[in-house]
C-alpha cells in the first residue's frame, strides 16, 4: 500500500517508525539475498515498526575531495530488495531512486517496471550528489515525469538540515517539493539538533503563513561507535558538532554515548517544535555492517520510539 493513503499519515499526533537498509552488494545471488533479508527481519522481529526504507546507494566521490572511508560497492537493484522485503515483512517499503544517471525515457521505463514488476508504491527521488557530475535527468525533470506518469506512487523527498544551515532556504525547497507532489520527507542523519530545529521551525512557520498543513518529516538517527564511523558520517555530509564528536569518542562506551546523544537531540527537537503541528516520524539506520552498530540500531529504535510515543500519547514503552 502507499504510505500516504493511510488515514493517519498526516496526523501530527501519530508517529511513523521505519528502519533504513541498503540492498546487498551487486555480486550477491538470489539465494544469498533471500538469506540476508531473513536475517534483517529476524533482527526486527522483536520491535514494532511500520515499514522499511531501501536506499539507492550512489558513488558520491564527485561531491567531495576527501577519499571515501569505506570503498564504494555497487548493490542489487533496490526494487528487487524492496519487493522481497515487502513480501516477507508484509509492511510498506519506501524505495529510494537516484535519478541523475538515466534520461527521461529510461526513467519512465524504470517507473513502469517498479510499479508492475516489483510492486513499488512508495518512492523517494534523489538528485545528483554534485552539480559537476554528468546529470542526464535533473530532480525537477524527474518530478515532472512523475506528475505525467500513469501510476499513483506515494512520493517523498530528502531534506538536509546541513544544507539549510549553509543556504537558509531548505524550508522553501520543501515547499517547492510539495508543489511537485511530495507527501513526506526523510532527513539526513541527525547529530546537529540546532540545524534540524532551525529547519523545522522555519518550515512549520512557512506552512502557517501559507495556511497549509505541514507534510510528515521522518527524522533519521544512526548509532556511531568508532572514529571510523564518525569519519564516514562526516564524509557523507552529516554535521556532527565538535563537542558532540569529542563527547562520543572520549566516552568509555562510545556506542552507548551516541545513543544517549540521539535521544537528547530528539528531545530537544520535540521541545523546540511541539507547537508547529508537524507530523514526525523516525527512521533508524546503521551506516556500517559492524555487528555492534547494527545491534545498537535496534536499541536506538526502541528508545527513540518510546521517547516520541511518550511525547505524543503519554505512553511509556518498556525498552
Amino acid at each position: 500500500m502507499t504510505l500516504a493513503s493511510h488515514s493517519e499519515f498526516g496526523n501530527p499526533k501519530q508517529g511513523l517508525y521505519l528502519f533504513g537498509t541498503t540492498p546487498p552488494k551487486g555480486s550477491t545471488d538470489d539465494m544469498q539475498m533471500n538469506e540476508i533479508s531473513d536475517k534483517l527481519l529476524e533482527r526486527l522481529a522483536g520491535v514494532d515498526y511500520d515499514g522499511l526504507i531501501v536506499y539507492d546507494i550512489q558513488d558520491e566521490s564527485a561531491r567531495i575531495d576527501k577519499p571515501r572511508p569505506f570503498p564504494f560497492i555497487g548493490t542489487r537493484d533496490p526494487r528487487e530488495y524492496s519487493a522481497l522485503l515487502a513480501t516477507k515483512s508484509q509492511r510498506p517499503i519506501i524505495t529510494y531512486k537516484s535519478v541523475s544517471q538515466r534520461d527521461r525515457a529510461s526513467f519512465e521505463q524504470w517507473l513502469d517496471d517498479a510499479w508492475n514488476q516489483y510492486g513499488v508504491r512508495n518512492l523517494v527521488l534523489v538528485g545528483s550528489p554534485s552539480a559537476d557530475a554528468d546529470i542526464k535527468l535533473s530532480l525537477p525533470e524527474a518530478y515532472q515525469a512523475m506528475t505525467e506518469h500513469d501510476y499513483p506512487f506515494s512520493l517523498g523527498g530528502v531534506t538536509i538540515a546541513e544544507r539549510h544551515a549553509v543556504k537558509g532556504d531548505e524550508h522553501q525547497r520543501l515547499s517547492g517539493k510539495v508543489d511537485n507532489g511530495c507527501e513526506f520527507f526523510v532527513s539526513q542523519a541527525v547529530y546537529d539538533a540546532d540545524a534540524t530545529i532551525a529547519l523545522l521551525r522555519q518550515y512549520g512557520e512557512l506552512c502557517q503563513s501559507q495556511g497549509s498543513s505541514p507534510k510528515r518529516i521522518v527524522l533519521t538517527f544512526t548509532p556511531c561507535g568508532s572514529a571510523k564511523t564518525l569519519e564516514f558520517m562526516s564524509w557523507l555530509g552529516i554535521s556532527v558538532p565538535a563537542e558532540v564528536a569529542s563527547e562520543i569518542l572520549e566516552a568509555d562506551n562510545p556506542l552507548m554515548q551516541s545513543i544517549r546523544t540521539c535521544q537528547r537531540n530528539l528531545e530537544r527537537i520535540l521541545d523546540a517544535c511541539q507547537d508547529l503541528d508537524i507530523p514526525l516520524g523516525l527512521n533508524i539506520e546503521s551506516l556500517t555492517n559492524r555487528k555492534d552498530e547494527i545491534d545498537a540500531s535496534i536499541r536506538l529504535f526502541k528508545l527513540l520510539k518510546g521517547t516520541l510515543e511518550e511525547r505524543l500519547h503519554g505512553v511509556t514503552h518498556n525498552l
